[in-house]
């Protein structure tokens, strides 16, 4: 079995020795957007472990990888440690693999808290410390979701902090065109109740206000879930939006039911979406934003996670022709602050060494992070980062975004069993947009979830 897991492996890069000048993206010292200093205040106080070799196991290949590289090059150029990085196209099944055969890396970087608490609950990675909980809690927005999502149970029953996190991803933002809002005299909402009321103006205008695709083949139906968690978010505690993930709030509890409903308040109106309600689930999700680069528009907004402008037309200049707002609260839900859903990936000790545990503070580094910020695909929710280092206008705003939250969570649906987030969920909702009830819809999902207890 771990061979067969073996030759998924990708190629496996080796960085040894210390990394000279000319192999760091950016030249210390030489770019004021960067946190020269805190490079060289972790070189001074990790000098020590020069020769050493650290393994590293993460989800990251191809361009991903290569951007990794860079960061894990300012770490090499620090240490002068030998730093072996990996990744496998199946690297949840093969972390659980090279764990049980007593062959671990140093460190394992995996987006799956429940994974991580597994592999703690079994003994198979090290504590990080109360400190370093504080920390995070301290300097990133929506610490205490953060250091939740590194916190599980050891193999003693005992919870403690095993994984620290390092790269978020974006979900709650909604996709515009700035000229299209400026054209019609629109302003960006600020709460829920200001985007009916936007929606509601925008038909009276004559226009669509919305496109909402939720086809993906096989997977048709996901994007339906990111809006059922975003508004989970905005109408229920962050206890039971994480109650919910693990069933013990109902799928068919009336706060479940009540969420789908607001969805179907949006997506099952025929004058809120383009082509109507039988488009929704028929289109493509990446195709669903082009209506908003129609002339004229044939919508104005589109809900979608920060990756989706890799399908606006070629040339689209972010800031410029597209632009995006934070999907806000209701006012009425004012004491849920400003939740945020998304993803993220987190280091943990699987294999414990000095270089993995200096490893570990690099990652607490600004340079650690601004080195990646400053090229494409990073955000992050840590506060003492240079927000001027990364790339671009947009990335800098999705990362104020993170900054900013007051709670975080992960995509629900991928939180629950595969049968229901991958599956049951999904259906129910083309389901509830072909026509069921929201109520219809719950009961669905809850009779698959507890055919598989």
């Amino acid at each position: 079995m771990k061979k067969l897991f073996m030759m998924g492996v990708a190629a496996v890069a080796l960085f040894a020795g210390a990394a000279t000048a000319a192999d760091l993206k950016f030249a210390p010292g030489q770019d004021a957007r960067f946190n020269w200093k805190s490079l060289d205040d972790f070189k001074a106080a990790h000098g020590d472990i020069k020769g050493e070799t650290l393994t590293i196991f993460g989800p990251w290949r191809g361009e991903d990888e290569k951007l990794f590289d860079t960061v894990l090059a300012y770490f090499i150029e620090a240490t002068g440690v030998n730093v072996k990085y990996s990744s496998s196209e199946n690297y949840e099944q093969q972390i659980v693999i090279d764990t049980q055969a007593g062959s671990p890396p140093n460190v394992a970087i995996l987006p799956q808290p429940g994974l991580l608490a597994n592999l703690a609950s079994q003994g198979f990675l090290t504590p990080l410390g109360d400190d370093l909980a504080s920390w995070v809690k301290t300097n990133y927005g929506a610490g205490d979701s953060w250091v939740g999502y590194g916190t599980y149970k050891g193999k003693d029953g005992k919870e403690a902090f095993y994984a620290f996190p390092y790269k978020a991803d974006l979900k709650s933002l909604v996709w515009f065109v700035p000229e299209n809002f400026k054209e019609a005299g629109y302003k960006v909402p600020t709460t829920m109740e200001e985007l009916i009321a936007l929606s509601d103006q925008i038909v009276k205008d004559g226009g669509v206000p919305w496109c909402i695709g939720l086809g993906s083949g096989g997977a048709t139906g996901w994007p339906a879930t990111d809006w059922i968690e975003d508004i989970m978010l905005r109408t229920q505690s962050p206890q039971d939006y994480d109650k919910w993930t693990t069933n013990e709030l109902k799928f068919n509890d009336p706060k479940v039911v009540a969420a789908i409903e607001t969805f179907g308040q949006i997506a099952k109106n025929p004058k809120y979406v383009d082509g109507g309600v039988a488009a929704v689930s028929a289109t493509d999700f990446r195709d669903s934003p082009k209506g908003l680069f129609a002339v004229p528009p044939k919508c104005y907004m589109h809900k979608q996670a920060s990756f989706i402008p890799s399908f606006f037309p070629e040339g689209t200049k972010l800031g410029q022709d597209a632009d995006f707002f934070y999907f806000p609260p209701f006012a009425s839900h004012a004491d849920l602050g400003k939740p945020v859903l998304g993803a993220g990936t987190l280091a943990a000790i699987t294999k414990d060494s000095k270089a993995a545990r200096a490893f570990v503070a690099f990652l607490q580094t600004p340079i650690a992070q601004e080195v990646w910020m400053a090229q494409s695909g990073f955000l992050t929710p840590f506060k003492g980062v240079n927000t001027a280092a990364y790339g671009n206008d947009t990335l800098r705003k999705e990362g104020e975004v993170l900054t900013s939250a007051t709670t975080f969570r992960f995509d629900g649906s991928d939180l629950m069993p595969g049968k229901i987030g991958a599956g049951a969920f999904w259906t129910s909702m083309v389901d509830f947009v072909g026509g069921k009830s929201a109520q219809a819809a719950g009961d669905d999902i809850q009779k698959a979830w507890d055919g598989i207890k």
